[in-house]
C-alpha cells in the first residue's frame, strides 16, 4: 500500500466517525479496527500496530473529554496524537551555522538513493541561502562520481571526487581543503550492507578521521520493516545523528519504514517524496500525520510559497485589484505556481483536499496548467494585454500556433475572466490572496 493509499484509508476511517450519528464504544472500536487494517496493509509491525490501537482505544474511551470540544473531536485528537507519536512525536530542527563550515556524512546500504539524496540536501540548503558543496567518497561503484557530478551541475553546485582513487579518507581530506570557503560540505560515501564488515570498518575509520558534524543515515522507504535492522546496525557502527527516508512517493511499505526507523531513537530529519531535486522536505511528524489524515499541511504550503518567491510588486498589485489583470499577469502566476512543485502535491497540503480529488481530475488540472502556459506563449502582446480583442479568427490562430484545440483557448479565456472577477472581490481588502488559488480546472 503506497502512502497515498494509507492516507486515503485513514481519511476514510475518520470520515466514517464524522458520519456516525453517535460516538459510542462500538463506534470507537470500529474506528480503531479500520486504522489497524490500514497500518498493517502498509507493512507496519504487528506488535507496534497492536500497541498503538490499544492506546488509542483506551484514551478515546477512558479519558475525560476536555471542556469546549465534543467526544467526536476528542477521538480525532487522540488518533492524531497517537499516530504522530508513532512516527516521531517532535520534529528535530536542522541547524547549520553559517559562521562555521559543517560536514555532513551520508551513509546507507547500496541502492538506497544516497547519491540522489546528497544532491537533494545540497539543493535544499542552497535554497536556504547557504553555500553547499559535495564530495564523492564512493571509491567502489563505477560511475558514482559521474552521477554526483551530473546532479550537481544541474544546480551549479561544486563537487569534488577522484574516480581513480582507492582511499576515501584521502579523497574527503582533499575535498575539504578545496571547499574551505563553503558553509556546508556533504560527503556521499559508498553504499554498504550491515553484513559487509570490511566496509562497515571503513565507514567507522572515515567517521573517526574526518569527524563530521553529523552522520546521516539514508534509508530506502520501500524496504519496510527491514529498515529497523539496517538502522540499528548503522547506529551501532557510527553515531547516527539523523535519518533521511527516501522513495516515500510511491512506496508499498513506507509506513513500515517510517515506524521502524522511528523505533531506533535516531530522529528522521528529512523525507524524499519524489524524483526531482526539489522533492525533499524536513520531516515534521505532526504535519506528516495531518496530511495522512486529510487535514492538510498549510505550514509546508506556505513555506513552498515563500521559497518560490510568489510576490506581486505593490504597483502591480494595485493595478490588478483595480481590474487591470492581464494574461501576462496570469502567465506569471502559472510560472510561480509551477516552481512550487507538482500541482497534486501542492493540493494535498490543503485541508479537505488531500484525498477527495480523483486521480483523473488531478491529472486534468496539471495538464491544463501546462497547456495554458503554452497557449499564452503563442499569443501576441496586444492579446495578452487586452484579451477583449479575441475573436474567432484570433482564437483559431493561437490554437494552431500552440498545437491545441480552439476549445482549449476558449477554456483559458473563461478561466481568465473568472480569475479577474475573483481578484476584484479583494479590492476592498487592498491585498492579494494566494494567487495560485484560482488556477486549477473546475472539479465539479
Amino acid at each position: 500500500m503506497a502512502l497515498d493509499r494509507l492516507g486515503s484509508s485513514l481519511t476514510s476511517a475518520v470520515k466514517k466517525l464524522f458520519r456516525a450519528s453517535v460516538v459510542d464504544e462500538a463506534t470507537v472500536k470500529e474506528l480503531v479496527r479500520d486504522i489497524q487494517r490500514a497500518l498493517l496493509q502498509s507493512d507496519v509491525n504487528v506488535q507496534l500496530v497492536l500497541d498503538i490501537s490499544k492506546r488509542m482505544e483506551e484514551r478515546a474511551l477512558k479519558e475525560k473529554v476536555p471542556p469546549g470540544i465534543s467526544r467526536r473531536e476528542h477521538v480525532i485528537k487522540v488518533v492524531y496524537e497517537e499516530l504522530t507519536r508513532f512516527v516521531g512525536e517532535k520534529p528535530v530542527p536542522v541547524k547549520i551555522e553559517p559562521v562555521k563550515k559543517q560536514v555532513l556524512m551520508l551513509v546507507g546500504i547500496q541502492g538506497s538513493g544516497k547519491t540522489t539524496a546528497a544532491a537533494k540536501l545540497a539543493r535544499y540548503f542552497q535554497r536556504k541561502g547557504l553555500k553547499p558543496a559535495l564530495i564523492c567518497a564512493d571509491t567502489y561503484r563505477p560511475g558514482a562520481y559521474a552521477q554526483l557530478q551530473q546532479l550537481a551541475n544541474r544546480m551549479n553546485l561544486p563537487v569534488y571526487g577522484d574516480p581513480k582513487a582507492k582511499d576515501p579518507v584521502k579523497v574527503v581530506s582533499a575535498g575539504l581543503k578545496q571547499f574551505a570557503d563553503k558553509d556546508l560540505v556533504i560527503v556521499d560515501t559508498a553504499g554498504r550492507h550491515k553484513e559487509e564488515q570490511d566496509l562497515i570498518k571503513e565507514m567507522k575509520d572515515l567517521e573517526k578521521k574526518i569527524k563530521p558534524d553529523e552522520v546521516m543515515l539514508v534509508i530506502d522507504g520501500t524496504i519496510g520493516q527491514q529498515a529497523l535492522i539496517q538502522a540499528k546496525a548503522f547506529h551501532e557502527a557510527t553515531p547516527v545523528g539523523a535519518i533521511l527516508v527516501t522513495k516515500l512517493d510511491g512506496s508499498a511499505r513506507g509506513g513500515g519504514a517510517l515506524s521502524a526507523v522511528a523505533a531506533t531513537g535516531a530522529p528522521i530529519k528529512f523525507i524524499g517524496t519524489g524524483e526531482k531535486t526539489e522533492d525533499l522536505e524536513p520531516f515534521v511528524p505532526s504535519r506528516f500525520v495531518g496530511r495522512l489524515l486529510g487535514m492538510g499541511d498549510l505550514e509546508t504550503l506556505l513555506e513552498k510559497v515563500r521559497d518560490a518567491e510568489i510576490k506581486v510588486p505593490e504597483k502591480k498589485a494595485k493595478a490588478i485589484l483595480s481590474g487591470k489583470f492581464t494574461l501576462t499577469d496570469m502567465y506569471e502566476q502559472f510560472e510561480a505556481f509551477k516552481s512550487m512543485g507538482p500541482f497534486r502535491k501542492v493540493l494535498k497540503m490543503l485541508p479537505g483536499m488531500s484525498y477527495d480529488l480523483p486521480e483523473d481530475k488531478l491529472n486534468m488540472a496539471e495538464a491544463n496548467l501546462e497547456k495554458w502556459r503554452v497557449i499564452i506563449q503563442s499569443m501576441r502582446v496586444e492579446e495578452k494585454e487586452n484579451p477583449k480583442v479575441f475573436n474567432s479568427s484570433r482564437i483559431r490562430r493561437v490554437a494552431r500556433g500552440s498545437g491545441t484545440a480552439e476549445k482549449d483557448v476558449k477554456d483559458l479565456l473563461r478561466q481568465y475572466v473568472m480569475m479577474r472577477k475573483m481578484l476584484k472581490m479583494f479590492k476592498r481588502k487592498k491585498r492579494l490572496p494566494f494567487m495560485g488559488k484560482g488556477l486549477p480546472t473546475d472539479f465539479k
